[in-house]
Protein backbone atom coordinates (compact mmCIF):
# COMPACT_ATOMS: atom_id res chain seq x y z
CA UNK A 1 0.00 0.00 0.00
CA UNK A 2 1.72 3.61 -1.42
CA UNK A 3 -1.27 5.56 -0.21
CA UNK A 4 -0.69 8.38 2.84
CA UNK A 5 -2.53 10.50 4.19
CA UNK A 6 -2.13 13.76 5.84
CA UNK A 7 -4.48 14.66 9.03
CA UNK A 8 -4.91 18.20 10.41
CA UNK A 9 -6.28 17.83 13.54
CA UNK A 10 -7.38 20.61 16.02
CA UNK A 11 -8.10 21.30 19.66
CA UNK A 12 -10.13 24.34 19.17
CA UNK A 13 -10.70 27.26 21.54
CA UNK A 14 -10.36 30.83 21.21
CA UNK A 15 -7.74 31.90 23.16
CA UNK A 16 -5.30 28.94 22.19
CA UNK A 17 -6.19 26.14 19.43
CA UNK A 18 -3.74 23.43 19.58
CA UNK A 19 -3.25 21.76 15.63
CA UNK A 20 -1.46 19.26 14.20
CA UNK A 21 -0.69 17.35 11.10
CA UNK A 22 -0.44 13.85 11.41
CA UNK A 23 1.26 11.12 8.26
CA UNK A 24 -1.44 7.87 8.33
CA UNK A 25 0.38 5.57 6.36
CA UNK A 26 -0.86 2.30 7.47
CA UNK A 27 -3.15 0.55 9.71
CA UNK A 28 -0.66 2.26 12.89
CA UNK A 29 1.64 4.07 11.19
CA UNK A 30 2.37 7.42 11.69
CA UNK A 31 4.26 10.59 11.36
CA UNK A 32 4.07 13.63 13.13
CA UNK A 33 4.54 16.14 10.50
CA UNK A 34 3.88 19.51 12.75
CA UNK A 35 2.15 20.55 15.78
CA UNK A 36 1.55 23.61 17.48
CA UNK A 37 -1.19 26.19 19.35
CA UNK A 38 -2.51 29.24 17.32
CA UNK A 39 -2.65 32.35 20.14
CA UNK A 40 -5.02 35.28 20.58
CA UNK A 41 -5.20 37.63 23.10
CA UNK A 42 -8.24 38.85 25.18
CA UNK A 43 -6.94 42.22 24.55
CA UNK A 44 -8.34 42.10 20.82
CA UNK A 45 -12.41 42.11 19.62
CA UNK A 46 -13.64 38.73 18.95
CA UNK A 47 -13.72 39.39 15.28
CA UNK A 48 -9.87 39.96 15.01
CA UNK A 49 -9.65 36.91 17.29
CA UNK A 50 -11.78 34.67 15.00
CA UNK A 51 -10.48 35.86 12.09
CA UNK A 52 -6.80 35.37 12.74
CA UNK A 53 -7.84 31.51 13.80
CA UNK A 54 -9.62 31.23 10.75
CA UNK A 55 -6.51 32.77 8.81
CA UNK A 56 -3.91 30.81 10.23
CA UNK A 57 -5.75 27.18 9.86
CA UNK A 58 -5.92 28.26 6.29
CA UNK A 59 -2.07 28.56 5.97
CA UNK A 60 -1.73 25.07 7.18
CA UNK A 61 -4.57 23.75 4.84
CA UNK A 62 -3.23 25.76 2.19
CA UNK A 63 0.11 24.49 2.85
CA UNK A 64 -0.08 21.14 4.02
CA UNK A 65 -3.11 19.84 2.13
CA UNK A 66 -4.60 17.58 4.43
CA UNK A 67 -7.11 15.20 3.20
CA UNK A 68 -8.95 15.11 6.59
CA UNK A 69 -9.55 17.67 8.96
CA UNK A 70 -10.54 16.04 12.73
CA UNK A 71 -11.92 18.36 15.27
CA UNK A 72 -12.40 17.43 19.24
CA UNK A 73 -16.21 18.60 19.58
CA UNK A 74 -17.39 20.88 22.93
CA UNK A 75 -17.08 19.45 25.65
CA UNK A 76 -20.27 21.48 27.84
CA UNK A 77 -19.31 21.94 31.41
CA UNK A 78 -20.87 24.26 33.78
CA UNK A 79 -19.36 27.27 31.89
CA UNK A 80 -21.77 28.00 29.11
CA UNK A 81 -19.86 31.77 28.16
CA UNK A 82 -16.54 29.43 27.34
CA UNK A 83 -18.16 26.91 25.26
CA UNK A 84 -19.75 29.86 23.38
CA UNK A 85 -16.80 30.77 22.74
CA UNK A 86 -14.90 27.58 21.38
CA UNK A 87 -18.15 26.77 19.16
CA UNK A 88 -17.23 30.18 17.45
CA UNK A 89 -13.70 29.30 17.22
CA UNK A 90 -14.75 25.70 16.22
CA UNK A 91 -16.93 27.57 13.34
CA UNK A 92 -15.15 29.30 11.81
CA UNK A 93 -12.13 26.37 12.00
CA UNK A 94 -14.79 24.45 9.54
CA UNK A 95 -15.22 27.48 7.31
CA UNK A 96 -11.39 27.42 6.78
CA UNK A 97 -11.20 23.37 6.25
CA UNK A 98 -13.43 24.19 3.21
CA UNK A 99 -13.63 21.26 0.86
CA UNK A 100 -12.01 18.70 3.01
CA UNK A 101 -13.85 16.44 5.12
CA UNK A 102 -14.06 17.51 8.53
CA UNK A 103 -14.92 14.61 11.45
CA UNK A 104 -15.69 15.17 14.65
CA UNK A 105 -14.80 13.49 18.07
CA UNK A 106 -15.62 13.78 21.49
CA UNK A 107 -12.85 14.08 23.96
CA UNK A 108 -14.52 10.50 25.68
CA UNK A 109 -13.61 8.55 22.26
CA UNK A 110 -10.63 10.65 21.76
CA UNK A 111 -9.28 8.90 25.13
CA UNK A 112 -11.14 6.07 24.48
CA UNK A 113 -9.26 5.54 20.86
CA UNK A 114 -5.82 6.20 21.83
CA UNK A 115 -5.42 4.79 25.30
CA UNK A 116 -8.83 2.11 25.51
CA UNK A 117 -10.18 3.94 28.35
CA UNK A 118 -12.62 6.98 27.47
CA UNK A 119 -11.62 8.44 31.38
CA UNK A 120 -7.85 8.68 30.54
CA UNK A 121 -6.01 11.79 32.29
CA UNK A 122 -3.89 14.27 30.03
CA UNK A 123 -0.80 12.48 30.89
CA UNK A 124 -1.78 9.08 29.84
CA UNK A 125 -3.12 10.24 26.57
CA UNK A 126 0.25 12.36 25.84
CA UNK A 127 2.14 9.25 26.93
CA UNK A 128 0.31 6.80 24.17
CA UNK A 129 0.57 9.85 21.47
CA UNK A 130 4.27 9.73 22.43
CA UNK A 131 4.37 6.29 22.23
CA UNK A 132 2.36 5.83 18.96
CA UNK A 133 4.54 8.55 17.29
CA UNK A 134 7.57 7.25 18.44
CA UNK A 135 8.77 10.56 20.14
CA UNK A 136 11.69 10.95 22.63
CA UNK A 137 9.54 12.94 24.71
CA UNK A 138 6.32 13.69 25.47
CA UNK A 139 4.29 15.82 22.98
CA UNK A 140 4.08 20.02 24.33
CA UNK A 141 2.44 22.35 24.54
CA UNK A 142 -0.70 20.29 25.89
CA UNK A 143 -3.00 22.06 23.30
CA UNK A 144 -0.70 20.87 20.40
CA UNK A 145 -0.56 17.94 22.30
CA UNK A 146 -4.51 17.10 22.35
CA UNK A 147 -4.07 18.24 18.43
CA UNK A 148 -2.35 15.51 17.66
CA UNK A 149 -4.44 12.64 19.87
CA UNK A 150 -7.67 14.06 17.62
CA UNK A 151 -5.41 13.90 14.80
CA UNK A 152 -4.44 9.81 16.21
CA UNK A 153 -7.84 9.11 16.65
CA UNK A 154 -9.04 9.85 13.32
CA UNK A 155 -6.40 8.12 11.48
CA UNK A 156 -7.19 5.18 14.02
CA UNK A 157 -11.01 5.32 13.17
CA UNK A 158 -12.27 3.13 10.65
CA UNK A 159 -13.49 6.05 8.55
CA UNK A 160 -10.36 6.73 7.61
CA UNK A 161 -9.31 6.02 3.85
CA UNK A 162 -5.69 4.78 4.90
CA UNK A 163 -7.43 1.85 7.05
CA UNK A 164 -10.67 1.44 4.70
CA UNK A 165 -7.51 0.42 2.30
CA UNK A 166 -5.23 -1.42 4.32
CA UNK A 167 -8.51 -3.70 5.18
CA UNK A 168 -8.95 -4.19 1.24
CA UNK A 169 -5.54 -5.17 1.30
CA UNK A 170 -5.99 -7.97 3.78
CA UNK A 171 -9.00 -9.36 2.19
Amino acid sequence: MNKSEVILGIDPGLATCGYSLVEASGQRSFDLRESGAIRTSSDEPMDARLESIYSEVGELVGEYEPEMVAIEKIFFSNNQKTAVLVAQARGVIILAASGREVFSYSPLEIKKTITGYGKANKKQVQTMVQRLLGLSELPSPADAADAIGVSLCCGLDAKSAVNQQWEEAME
